[in-house]
């Protein structure tokens, strides 16, 4: 069809775009105006100002959005393994499931010259640590460096030395193969630091604030007792920078590798505790960046940005009492340490179950207190029905669980549509029991399902297509993970012991604490506390003409006094008392108690308390115990009740 526009079809066109008719007589022309504007109005001027602001301010959110996100996104391709060793460690990794506990193996090294076997250092530190994302719980558990293991490299089982040379003989894969055949854990991530990159980390965030448990001094002069690092740490919470916290963290040749894990593992806990008490949604790339840009993170699947923000957010707002620091127990040797099956065993248990419920009811028997427990009752087993999948790629085992479970009187049912009863993914390690949130009494089936199936973890069914498609309904379903072996546990697995409760063991004095503190008491703006109860077999340390006693700014605008007592060989607790009421440690508080009407905030590191603070006078008070929390909680607890108010005089 031929259109008007190109043919010219009209009364003076004759459809060919040729005029025919002279033009029509031209019509008047109407001239339209627009109104002069009249003068604004102090409002309308105010509205034409926000508005214009506010545009303004969007386009600039949306630029620095971006340019945030672009520099976030750089940030984390550059932490993603680059570095040929790493490359290579990583295919041993396991796959992380969305919504699992995690597993990072950190090690920390240094290039030295003449090493034994390669230029490469034997690693410095061998630590496993923990995100659980439906617990809000992190874990650690650290390797004493000169603990006796079998060492594994790719090839297999090496030799039988200490666990620190798998990393010299074969590299992070040596670390790797040798901590997995250790503990039989999954490791999911691969994180390797040199000591350049941690003085970095601590320097580019300012700095870490530590409470330092004593006096550290010495200055190499090239005797035979001084032939180790150079160290200058007075006692008390203070800010770290990255060399002073590298010293701290690697120091041990007064005490021994068990107070160095401690060290470490107080530093990972002060980290948290910093991220935590300046957490804010707009500085968390930054204060991500300043950490992947000196570490190097291998993975098993692509390291996304999504990843590494959401164990930013976990560790930026974990409940306290959720940080959990486990120790091996009973080692016994000490240039070669030595640790048998069980003492691992159970270590790897308490790492990898972390009892969130542990520090309340040790809290309660340190108090004399019930713990009230409310429970919602089971139903019966012959009123829960149960679907079971196969989530550990081995044959059968979903038809083993179900039958097992089927001989205990549940009520266990297939997919629908004669589905098989395979799980979307084969690569779960915990069983994971998980129950219909809809229905009241299916969290409480789930607990005592989980019973039968451990290690085992219970969840809430997730919006998950994939797995709604295999559920038929059922109350529970079960995903039997690489931890089932065909075989139902006990009804009862106990992971952590509660302390039993037992009497404190102290001694009153009022005097030595008078004594140390009466030259402070008109220097400090606030009233002083003296521990009139301490620790048996305590006393005040000298080091050297060092006085056991430290008055200091602890920041610009407040003051500190540090007490420091020593208990025998190498463990020292002790108080710290200024007005800084926003200290980062205060912040990772587990409970509060009134006791003889003052308030207390404890806080516990599993089923141990680390620090007992008072508020009084416009200050805080804390008992801090010793590195390895040789205090018992009824001890800290009397110490800290013992806080009386030294008179300011005149």
């Amino acid at each position: 069809m031929k259109t008007t526009l190109k043919r010219g079809v009209g009364r003076s066109a004759d459809g060919n775009g040729r005029p025919v008719l002279p033009p029509a007589t031209v019509s008047a022309i109407t001239r339209y105006q627009q109104p002069q504007p009249s003068e604004p109005t102090g409002l309308a001027l105010f509205r034409r100002i926000l508005i214009g602001t506010l545009l303004v301010i969007g386009a600039l959110s949306i630029g620095i959005a971006g340019g945030v996100y672009l520099y976030f996104h750089q940030s984390v391709a550059s932490v993603r393994a680059h570095s040929s060793d790493v490359k290579i460690a990583q295919k041993a990794l396991n796959v992380s499931l969305p919504g699992q506990p995690a597993i990072a193996l950190a090690l920390g090294y240094d290039q030295r010259a003449g090493s034994e076997y390669s230029t490469v250092s034997r690693s410095d530190t061998i630590m496993l640590i923990r995100a659980d994302p439906a617990t809000k719980t992190i874990s650690l558990l650290s390797f004493p460096r000169d603990l006796i293991v079998p060492i594994y490299c790719k090839s297999g089982f090496v030799a039988h030395d200490r666990i620190n040379s798998a990393y010299a003989r074969c590299g992070a894969t040596g670390s790797l193969e040798t901590v997995k055949q250790l503990t039989g854990l999954p490791i999911n991530y691969l994180i390797t630091l040199n000591f350049h990159g941690f003085k970095e980390i601590v320097d580019d965030l300012g700095g870490v604030w530590m409470d330092i448990d004593r006096r550290y001094y010495n200055h190499n002069i090239g005797t035979a007792a001084t032939d180790y690092s150079d160290i200058n740490l007075q006692p008390g919470y203070q800010r770290l920078g990255g060399t002073k916290a590298l010293e701290f963290v690697r120091f041990r040749h007064t005490d021994s590798d068990f107070y160095r894990l401690a060290r470490q593992q107080s530093f990972v806990r002060a980290l948290k505790q910093q991220i935590a008490n300046n957490f804010s949604p707009l500085e968390l790339p930054k204060l991500v960046s300043t950490i992947t840009k000196n570490i190097e993170v291998g993975a098993a699947s692509h390291f996304s940005d999504t990843t590494v923000l959401q164990y930013a957010l976990l560790a930026a707002t974990l409940p306290g009492g959720h940080f959990f620091q486990v120790r091996l127990d009973n080692v016994t040797g000490y240039s070669e340490l030595d640790a048998s099956a069980s003492t691992i065993k159970q270590a790897i248990e308490e790492f990898s179950n972390p009892d969130v419920r542990s520090s309340k009811a040790a809290n309660a028997s340190a108090l004399g207190e019930k713990l009230k427990t409310p429970k919602q009752k089971a139903p019966p087993v012959g009123d829960t029905t149960v679907t079971v999948l196969n989530g550990n790629g081995v044959a059968g085992s979903a038809a083993n669980a179900s039958y097992l479970l089927a001989q205990r009187g549940y009520v266990t049912v297939l997919p629908p549509a004669n589905l098989q009863p395979n799980a979307p993914v084969q690569n779960y390690f915990h069983t994971v029991v998980y129950y219909d949130p809809k229905v009241s009494v299916a969290k409480a089936a789930a607990v005592a399902l989980q019973k039968l199936l451990q290690p085992a973890d219970v969840k809430a069914l997730p919006d998950d297509p994939a797995l709604h498609a295999l559920d038929p309904g059922s109350m529970l379903l079960v995903i039997v993970g690489q931890t089932f072996h065909n075989e139902l546990t006990a009804p009862t697995v106990p992971t952590v012991k509660i302390p039993a409760r037992q009497a404190p063991s102290v001694f009153k004095d009022p005097t030595v604490g008078a004594e140390l503190l009466a030259p402070y008491k008109k220097k400090v703006p606030f009233v002083l506390e003296n521990p009139t109860v301490l620790a048996s077999n305590s006393y005040p340390d000298h080091l050297g003409r060092d006085e056991p006693i430290r008055y200091y700014w602890i920041t610009k605008e407040h003051k500190a006094i540090r007490m420091v007592f020593q208990i025998g060989g190498n463990q020292y607790w002790g108080i710290e008392e200024t007005d800084w009421m926003d200290a980062p440690v205060l912040g990772d508080r587990s409970f509060r108690h009134s006791l003889n009407g003052r308030e207390f905030e404890f806080f516990y590191t599993g089923t141990h308390l680390h620090m007992i603070a008072l508020n009084a006078n416009g200050a805080t008070y804390w008992v801090v115990n010793t590195l390895l929390d040789s205090l018992s909680n009824e001890t800290m607890i009397a110490i800290a009740k013992g806080l009386r108010p030294v008179p300011r005089g005149k």
